[in-house]
C-alpha cells in the first residue's frame, strides 16, 4: 500500500505540472502593449487583464508614466522604449541619459528587464545608426550599481542578407559598419538581440496552401535544411534559427534572441487573405502551445526563446494596409478577441465590467471565427 501511496503522490505531481501552464505566468511569454488608437481602456484596466492571464512581460514603446505606474505591484516586468527620437539626445552625453534614466526607470515597482534605445533603427533612420551604440553605452552607464536591467535595440527581419534555409542566415554585409558595434556591445554587456519575425509576412510573399500551414504550427510535411541536417515544422522556428545562423557566424553565440515582437491580424483589406480570425487564432494558440512545450527551435532544442505577441488591443489609428490596424488579441471591452490560450484557467479575461475610457454607444458581441477556409464577410467587423 506505501507503495501504491508514492506512485499516486507522483502522479498527483505530474497532473500539477500539466495544469501549471494554464494557471502560473510563463517567463517566455510576454505581449506588446502598443497605444496608436483612440478608444483603449485606461492603463489600469489593462494591467489587470493581463493579470488574468498567464503573461508575464510586457514591451512598451515608450514610457508613459501613467502606463509604467499601471503595472506597479502586478509582477508583470516591462521592456520599456526610449524612442528613436531620443537616440540623438541620450548619445549626446552621459548626463542626458543619466537624465533619462532617473525620469523613466522605476525605483522599484514594477520591474524593467530590458531598455530597448529605438525600433528597427536601421531602417527607420540610417542617420541615427552611427548614435545607437553610443546612445546604448550612455544609457547602460547610467544604470544604477548592479542594476540587472539589459540594453538592446529592436531589429526587423530585414537585416538579414539570407535565412532560407535556416543554416544559411547571414546579416547584410552593407550593415556590418552599423551593426557590428551592436552586436560587440551586446555581447559585452550579456544583453539580448531583438529581432521582429513575422511569419504573416512570409505567407505574403508565399501564399500556398502548404505554406500557410507551416506558418500557422499546422500539420505539414516539413521542410529540410540541408546545411544543417535539420527539419523544420513551423516557419517561427525557422525564421529565428536563421537570426541563431547569423549570429553565429559573426563570432556572437553568446548573444540570446528575444523576439520582440511576432503576430498575426485578424482582419486586413481585401487582398490580404491571410488576415482572418481563424488564422490568427490558429497562428497564436499555436504559438503559445510551442512555447509552453519547451522544445525550443532545431538548432537551440530544449529553451523555449523569450516572445513578445503583438499585441493587447488592435490600433485604429495606425497608418498602412489594413491589417496593420488589427493585430490585437483583446478587444477594447477587455474580452479575448478570439481563443488565444493565454487566458488563466480557460476563463474568459475581464469582460465587460471594467468598460473603456471611452466606451462605445453599445457593446457588440465577439463574432463567430469562421470556417476553415472561409473569409469574413464584407461588411462584418472583427472586433
Amino acid at each position: 500500500m506505501a507503495g501504491r501511496g508514492w506512485v499516486v503522490l507522483a502522479l498527483l505531481g505530474v497532473v500539477q505540472l500539466l495544469r501549471l501552464p494554464l494557471a502560473a505566468p510563463q517567463s517566455f511569454i510576454g505581449i506588446n502593449y502598443g497605444d496608436v488608437a483612440d478608444n483603449l481602456p485606461p492603463p489600469s484596466s489593462t494591467a489587470r487583464l493581463l493579470q488574468s492571464t498567464t503573461i508575464s512581460k510586457v514591451r512598451l514603446y515608450g514610457t508613459d508614466p501613467a502606463v509604467v505606474s499601471a503595472f506597479a505591484g502586478t509582477g508583470i516586468s516591462l521592456l520599456l522604449g526610449a524612442t528613436n527620437g531620443d537616440i540623438a539626445n541620450l548619445a549626446s552625453s552621459p548626463a542626458a541619459a543619466a537624465a533619462w534614466v532617473a525620469a523613466h526607470i522605476p525605483a522599484s515597482s514594477p520591474a524593467v528587464s530590458t531598455v530597448s534605445v529605438g525600433n528597427e533603427v536601421l531602417f527607420a533612420d540610417a542617420s541615427l545608426a552611427s548614435q545607437l551604440v553610443p546612445a546604448m553605452q550612455n544609457l547602460y552607464n547610467a544604470l544604477p550599481p548592479n542594476s540587472s536591467i539589459k540594453v538592446s535595440t529592436v531589429h526587423a527581419m530585414d537585416v538579414l542578407a539570407s535565412s532560407d534555409p535556416p543554416s544559411s542566415g547571414a546579416f547584410k554585409p552593407e550593415l556590418d559598419t552599423a551593426l557590428d558595434p551592436v552586436l560587440a556591445f551586446l555581447s559585452k554587456t550579456g544583453s539580448p538581440f531583438l529581432i521582429n519575425p513575422y511569419p504573416y509576412f512570409a505567407y505574403l510573399s508565399d501564399p500556398r496552401p502548404e505554406t500557410l500551414a507551416f506558418c500557422l504550427f499546422q500539420p505539414n510535411a516539413g521542410r529540410p535544411d540541408a546545411g544543417s541536417g535539420l527539419t523544420y515544422t513551423n516557419m517561427f522556428d525557422a525564421m529565428v534559427d536563421a537570426v541563431r545562423a547569423a549570429l553565429d557566424a559573426k563570432g556572437y553565440k553568446d548573444v540570446e534572441i528575444v523576439v520582440a515582437e511576432t503576430g498575426w491580424p485578424h482582419k486586413g483589406d481585401p487582398d490580404e487573405a491571410g488576415a482572418t480570425a481563424e488564422n490568427a487564432h490558429a497562428f497564436v494558440s499555436g504559438l503559445v502551445s510551442h512555447l509552453r512545450s519547451l522544445a525550443g527551435t532545431p538548432r537551440v532544442p530544449g529553451k523555449s526563446v523569450d516572445t513578445y505577441i503583438f499585441a493587447v488591443y488592435d490600433e485604429d489609428l495606425k497608418p498602412g494596409k489594413g491589417s496593420e490596424r488589427y493585430f490585437g488579441l483583446f478587444q477594447t471591452s477587455l474580452t479575448e478577441a478570439y481563443p488565444t490560450g493565454l487566458v488563466r484557467n480557460g476563463t474568459a479575461a475581464l469582460g465587460p465590467a471594467m468598460a473603456p475610457a471611452q466606451a462605445p454607444t453599445s457593446v457588440q458581441p465577439a463574432p463567430a471565427l469562421p470556417k476553415p477556409g472561409q473569409q469574413p464577410q464584407v461588411g462584418v467587423t472583427l472586433q
